[in-house]
């Protein structure tokens, strides 16, 4: 009954090798199961450590501001080679959403997921539903599925931007004029949410990322709003995503996102919080306790799947969030390294040193703390001084992506070590 299982069997007769058998790790398989009952530590931790963030994958010819995407191919070409598992953030927005009013938008992406899933039926696409609304949403249509699904009567209209907002003005146009964090106990905005969820996992993502909930969480402390949309979503799954389920994370400041002893989201998600290190010129190490980051308070207990633990496994990633006025100077006080947001500063690295510090992030957090996962660098915006289109990229640098950091062989020797 199982999708995956099904698939596993036909491949099996065709005598063609079916992915969900990976190498990482020295194994000789991982198991990448699970169902409408919810996903198991171990499966979700399988996915976790073969994560790597490919910014705009399912969107290539919408990246954020002035970007291009022009190497899309061998992007595609890269996650297949390294045997990905879980493409984080491959639908990645912010504002604008007059985008999924184009066909282009919804034909393209599922010929991507499509032509993964030909070759590896068991990888994951995560979608953002990200702390930002303009007022282009008021230029999308409110579908019937959507009134039907909130228990609510069914009318003609768009969505309106205005009944978004924070009705005492709270991250009123943070963003800027006409950009707000939307507030997760407004109606609308859950409703916004419930249709960009059931949008993508119709797509074929498996996965969302909540962003920075605590944001929008501006008028719901005890997540009580936050709780009935994320109940709102999972009964929307058991219909619409793939397998039945879809897994849920989000930026936690405070450790996790817990109702009750019960956590709301499937892990944990942070950025790696990256301490400078002044001694040395762009210096960077991880340490516990540095600032806010998540390292050793993983907030546990029961989960969506119905397992309990201490604490949750997570996922750190490469952030990127601009840069500081002080841009190449070092503040230990500051989230900024070396002025610089996360993915930025690791883009200004040399080669060697960025090899060897995707090698020392890997081995540090088995070290300091098993429940987090390092997700790789594959493709994320970068706002430093830079020749390669204002991406940085782990692409070999090839005829292919020219542009390309070349940490594509780190990444493979790491989740594959018997293979080099």
């Amino acid at each position: 009954m199982k999708y995956i299982k099904a698939l596993t069997i036909i491949a099996f007769i065709l005598f063609v090798p079916f992915p969900l058998v990976s190498f990482g790790q020295g194994t000789i398989s991982k198991n990448y199961d699970f169902d409408s009952d919810g996903i198991s530590r171990e499966v979700l931790e399988n996915y976790l450590e073969r994560a790597i963030t490919m910014a705009f994958f399912l969107v290539p010819n919408h990246p954020e501001g002035s970007r291009t995407y022009p190497y899309h191919n061998d992007d595609i070409r890269m996650v297949k080679e390294l045997h990905a598992k879980f493409i984080g953030r491959a639908i990645y927005r912010w504002g604008e959403e007059d985008l999924l009013n184009e066909d282009e938008f919804y034909t393209s992406a599922k010929k991507i997921i499509n032509n993964i899933h030909r070759g590896d039926p068991s990888v994951v696409f995560q979608a953002c539903l990200f702390e930002i609304i303009t007022t282009d949403v008021e230029k999308i249509k409110v579908p019937k599925w959507v009134f039907q699904g909130m228990g609510l009567p069914i009318k003609q209209r768009n969505f309106s931007y205005w009944d978004m907002l924070n009705e005492h003005g709270g991250f009123v146009d943070h963003w800027g004029k006409g950009k707000s964090v939307p507030d997760i106990s407004r109606l609308e905005t859950r409703m916004w949410f419930y249709y960009l969820s059931g949008t993508y996992m119709r797509l074929g993502c498996e996965a969302i990322h909540l962003g920075q909930v605590e944001l929008m969480a501006m008028n719901d402390p005890g997540f009580v709003y936050w709780q009935t949309m994320l109940k709102a979503i999972r009964d929307l799954a058991k219909k619409e995503s793939r397998r039945g389920w879809v897994i849920i994370d989000a930026h936690v400041p405070k450790g996790g996102m817990l109702k009750d002893g019960i956590s709301l989201i499937d892990f944990n998600s942070f950025p790696l919080r990256v301490k400078e290190v002044v001694q040395r010129p762009l210096g960077g190490i991880l340490e516990v306790g540095h600032l806010d980051a998540i390292y050793q308070r993983s907030d546990g207990g029961m989960t969506p799947s119905g397992w309990t633990c201490d604490h949750l496994p997570y996922l750190v990633e490469f952030d990127n969030f601009g840069k500081s006025r002080n841009s190449g100077m070092a503040d230990t006080t500051s989230h900024f390294v070396w002025g610089w947001d996360e993915i930025s500063w690791f883009s200004l690295l040399d080669g060697t040193q960025r090899d060897e510090w995707i090698h020392y992030a890997y081995n540090w957090l088995k070290e300091n703390d098993q429940n987090g996962h390092l997700q790789m660098p594959g493709n994320r915006m970068i706002t430093c001084p830079n020749r390669s289109e204002g991406s940085y990229r782990a692409n070999t640098k090839s005829q292919g992506c020219p542009i390309g950091y070349s940490q594509e062989k780190t990444i493979s020797t790491i989740w594959d070590p018997k293979g080099h």
